[in-house]
């Protein structure tokens, strides 16, 4: 059973300079860090972009995979493309605009059951819910 609150901790140290590379750390992993080059920086590292993106394609795709566990739907394989738009808002704003995800799951047992389980993992995966990010999806079940 999970018990909450639960906490994750992460540090991230960095020098002055828009051209130049950091590292973050969390769950004893390490990785380096950068402003992405659509933004003046040096890229050639994630960016905070780029976590964004791969926390709500992750966030899919980790519900996903509990749900279809609980709900004895069995599958081959799970693919999700992913697009981040960034763009501003009407008061412009620039903001995480819209995510579009691109879903492909292969050799499941029960369609119908895969597409409920696939709306149920958008509608109420938590960090997918967390964001004002628009979430457009297509999916693909074969």
């Amino acid at each position: 059973m999970i018990t909450y609150p639960i906490s994750f901790f992460g540090k991230t140290e960095a020098t002055a300079g828009i051209k130049k590379s950091w590292l973050s750390q969390a769950s004893g992993f390490e990785i380096g860090c950068a402003v992405p080059k659509e933004f003046e920086g040096a890229g050639g590292n994630f960016s905070p972009e780029d976590f964004f993106l791969m926390a709500l394609q992750n966030c899919f795709v980790a519900t996903f995979i509990v749900y279809s566990e609980y709900s004895k739907l069995t599958f081959d394989q799970i693919k999700v493309k992913a697009e981040l738009v960034v763009d501003k808002d009407e008061h412009q704003k620039i903001m995480m605009k819209k995510l579009h995800l691109k879903i492909e799951l292969q050799n499941v047992s029960d369609l119908k059951r895969a597409q409920l389980l696939i709306n149920k993992t958008i509608e109420n995966g938590f960090i997918l819910q967390s964001v004002k990010t628009e979430i457009i999806s297509e999916i693909v079940i074969s």
